[in-house]
């Protein structure tokens, strides 16, 4: 049967809608709705106590537990208690010093607080407009992962991440192979879904769905803006491609300081489905939310796929990457083609930017922090290839979280510890990086690249 670009639409819409039903499966136990309750809100600053107990190894919400709060003086302020979730909204007139204390009376027969029942807030470290105070019963219970079953999450992990940069780096590479752009504003596409997303779900209440639909429409609105605002016009005054990358860092630089002005440098979450209870299959843990955005990305990625290879948009697409005279010379309209991977690729990267906000929230440079592992995952899996951008950047996310396990079997050699000890967390990127340069020192062209004659 000849594929259709329709087919591909219907089969993505179906996928969202079935998927759809699975992000809205209990968050809990507690919760059969299928969503934990959300919290209320306070109209000024407020102080949320949560109350977990930890004596099983894992967190469970104690209902009906006492929490008072007290000024500097001493004089009750207001007080409550906490609901099924464990958790109770106690709002306070301003941000000052205040004292949250926990009445032990109201704990459950054998439940033991674990630490101090009366924890003070710095009025000057009061910075946020929400401060969380924890309080947990009964003693922690350490439980340590063995090797390989840190190897299984470590991979579980790097392939959600892959699936990330991949979607995010597609758009990437299209841009460059048609256009020959190194844009560096891209991560701040991918801050843009996510932040859009946010603030139709969350601000205004929004249905996440539709939100999230909403957001990266908007998000291929905006890259075919910025190609007939301000690429084009640079393409046709003959403006080289070097110069077209320094716009490209300046635009960045605009974009980001403009989501810090407009919209501040907190993280910002999606309610929604912040409250779910991880499946379990084995070492393998995953929640509802993130096995669905998984699945959704994966099908997203092999349509992107069959759209490059069997439509005639993707051939007359790959025509133009491979040579624009030559397309435009058998009747392809070049500049429609550009258009439209503009369009395809800023939405590909907004959508990047939602899944990416579900897993580690919302902040004005998220983009910018995937960015050089996007051109990391392009480069490594060949420039201006869109299938080298994907499996480039798998390679790249599993790299990444593999890197902090570490093998155990490596000898201690000076300088060489993290490799068998793993790289710290906040460093797990380096090493990427590291592997990006000694494989284009063996294959320069990259995994899918074609070799070239210079000269």
């Amino acid at each position: 049967m000849t594929f259709r670009i329709r087919h591909l639409a219907a089969l993505a819409l179906a996928t969202i809608a079935a998927f759809g039903m699975l992000l809205a499966s209990p968050a809990s136990a507690d919760s059969p709705a299928g969503r934990a309750p959300r919290a209320a809100t306070c109209e000024g600053p407020g102080i949320r106590a949560q109350v977990n107990d930890q004596s099983n190894g894992e967190k469970k919400p104690i209902e009906g537990v006492k929490i008072t709060v007290n000024d500097e003086g001493g004089a009750e302020v207001v007080t409550g208690n906490t609901d099924a979730t464990g958790r109770v909204l106690l709002c306070v007139p301003e941000k000052a010093t205040y004292t949250v204390t926990l009445d032990e009376s109201t704990l459950k027969e054998g439940q033991a607080l674990d630490g101090e029942a009366t924890v003070t807030i710095d009025g000057a470290k009061f910075t946020t407009n929400t401060r969380t105070i924890n309080f947990f019963t009964g003693a922690a219970v350490r439980e340590t992962d063995g090797y390989w079953t840190l190897l299984v999450k470590a991979i579980v992990n790097g392939f959600r991440l892959g699936i990330v940069i991949a979607i995010c780096s597609v758009g990437l590479s299209l841009i460059f192979g048609t256009t020959g752009l190194t844009n560096f504003a891209h991560g701040e596409l991918v801050t843009f879904g996510g932040i859009v997303a946010n603030l139709l779900s969350v601000t205004l209440g929004i249905n996440f769905l539709l939100s999230a639909v909403i957001a990266v429409f908007l998000g291929g609105l905006l890259g075919v803006g910025l190609d007939a605002g301000l690429w084009a016009p640079l393409r046709k005054r003959g403006v080289g491609l070097v110069s077209q990358m320094v716009v490209s860092v300046g635009l960045g630089i605009f974009l980001i300081n403009l989501y810090l002005m407009r919209f501040g440098g907190s993280t910002k979450r999606f309610t929604a489905y912040n409250q779910q209870t991880a499946m379990k299959w084995g070492p393998i843990e995953i929640t509802a939310r993130d096995l669905t955005t998984t699945i959704i990305s994966l099908v997203v990625l092999i349509g992107v796929a069959l759209l490059l290879q069997k439509s005639r948009l993707g051939k007359a697409t790959r025509a133009v990457s491979d040579n624009v005279d030559l397309a435009s010379s058998t009747g392809i309209d070049s500049a429609k083609i550009i258009r439209i991977v503009w369009f395809l690729g800023a939405a590909l990267a907004a959508l990047g930017g939602i899944v990416r906000g579900l897993d580690e929230g919302v902040r004005a440079d998220m983009g910018g922090s995937l960015l050089f592992l996007m051109f990391a995952g392009i480069t490594l899996g060949g420039l201006g290839s869109a299938y080298g951008a994907l499996v480039g950047g798998f390679v790249i996310g599993m790299f990444v979280e593999v890197s902090t396990i570490g093998i155990p079997i490596f000898p201690d050699l000076p300088f060489l510890g993290w490799i068998k000890n793993g790289v710290p967390t906040e460093l797990k990127n380096v090493p990427a990086l590291a592997a990006l340069i000694l494989i284009l020192m063996i294959r320069p062209q990259g995994i899918l690249g074609r070799k070239e004659r210079v000269g």
